[in-house]
């Protein structure tokens, strides 16, 4: 059974920091490429940041030298470093799995797997 479970969400004021974590099961984490993606409320989906299997990433414009995402293959873990974090980062925050390994894209329709996210409210 594939699991996708996200933790490390809260509140925080704006330019504090967080770390998100992903914890997958049930699937051969170190082949797949992952994302995060973040929803707020009355927009769409959004792709924050896309790592494949070999390390490689990609960045929303909107965040790009702020967060950083990562994996430890070994622990079957992905995060997400937020930083300098602003009222606009607030939003409802997911994981996916995407089973193309060197893929590396913000394309919803791609990811095989979902989590049930993460909340994080920046306040000013």
């Amino acid at each position: 059974q594939v699991q996708l479970v996200e933790s490390g969400g809260g509140s925080v004021q704006a330019g504090g920091s967080l770390v998100l974590s992903c914890a997958a099961s049930g699937f051969t984490f170190s082949t797949y490429s992952m994302g995060w993606f973040r929803q707020a409320p009355g927009k769409e989906r959004e792709g924050v940041g896309s790592i494949d299997s070999a390390g490689r990433t990609k960045y929303a414009d909107s965040v790009k030298g702020r967060f950083t995402i990562s994996r430890d293959n070994a622990k079957n873990i992905l995060y997400l470093q937020m930083n300098s974090l602003k009222p606009e980062d607030t939003a409802m925050y997911y994981c996916a799995a995407n089973w193309y390994r060197t893929l590396l894209t913000f394309n919803i329709g791609t990811y095989n797997y979902w989590g049930q996210g993460t909340q994080v409210t920046v306040s000013s």
